[in-house]
């Protein structure tokens, strides 16, 4: 991390003033940290976030400083102490059936042919990148489950996938809050949610089941080797530079069966290469070309 001390050396100006005065150096340090880690892009005016989120990590771990922050979150031991500022600094927004119109298309264009496929011994893979608390990757259960309840005993399956490996515990024991339901359609929530006796809410389950979790980061390596006939990557890229979001998106194009689908955040493009090997089909629904999907 050589680099990252020389930008500290450079520049002391004071972005935030508070119980642990944020500098400049220390800004660029964290801010390349993520980048190198994650592929996000954060700046300088995200500074006061950065403060409030990691200031009680400052607390947490006795530090006096920000530099002496970054100093362990730089050093040869820090890669736990990374993890925890990931999970600080990203952004887990996220809710059942967001953008409605995505899980519309699901029920109505993708899903009965594969469905039908399935029954007659085919298999349906389903990938959420980025998946946050599990809300995306339920949602797409819930949405199969509608149309085929017996889909657990088939070849079907949902990958679901995030950098943030907290995050995904709580994703995995499928637990919510009566307000965080609110989304649900009554008669999905009726049939696929059970109450826990904390006053939550866990999800059933043949939805649970559905559903494999792993940790994944976007900008790192993939072991996945099969197609999928759709994937959802959700207002994740908005936070990549132009580069790192056109690779990205040409790193789904062979993972995407033929004619699969890829649905992206409603201020989402696809650009570079990748742009070539889809159509639009619908706002921010993207159909890969070369035919109907197996």
């Amino acid at each position: 991390m050589g680099a990252l001390t020389r930008i500290a050396s450079r520049d002391g100006a004071t972005l935030v003033e508070g119980e642990f005065p944020l500098t400049a150096g220390d800004f660029h340090i964290i801010a390349a940290l993520l980048h190198e880690e994650a592929g996000i892009a954060l700046p300088e005016g995200k500074a006061t976030l950065v403060y409030s989120r990691l200031a009680k990590r400052l607390r947490v771990l006795g530090l006096r400083s920000f530099r002496e922050y970054c100093a362990l979150a730089a050093g040869p031991e820090g890669a736990e102490e990374r993890r925890h500022m990931l999970t600080a600094l990203t952004t887990n927004v996220t809710r059942f059936f967001r953008e409605p119109h995505h899980f519309d298309h699901m029920r109505t264009v993708l899903l009965p042919p594969l469905l039908e496929e399935a029954k007659r011994g085919g298999k349906v893979r389903i990938w959420s990148a980025a998946c946050s608390s599990g809300q995306e990757p339920y949602s797409i259960a819930m949405t199969i489950l509608s149309l085929m309840p017996e889909a657990p005993r088939f070849d079907v399956k949902i990958l679901a996938t995030d950098i943030d490996p907290m995050i995904l515990s709580e994703a995995r024991a499928g637990f919510y809050a009566e307000a965080a339901l609110e989304g649900v359609p009554p008669a999905l929530r009726q049939r696929w949610f059970e109450r826990a006796g904390d006053g939550r809410w866990a999800v059933a389950d043949p939805a649970r089941g559905l559903v494999h979790f792993r940790e994944l980061n976007l900008i790192g390596a993939w072991p996945m080797r099969g197609f999928f006939q759709a994937i959802m990557c959700r207002n994740v890229v908005i936070y990549f530079e132009e580069g790192t979001q056109a690779g990205v998106w040409q790193r789904f194009v062979p993972l995407l069966a033929p004619g699969g689908h890829l649905y992206i955040g409603h201020s989402e493009r696809v650009n570079g290469p990748a742009a070539g090997a889809f159509e639009s089909t619908g706002i921010t629904v993207y159909r890969k070309r070369g035919g109907a999907a197996p």
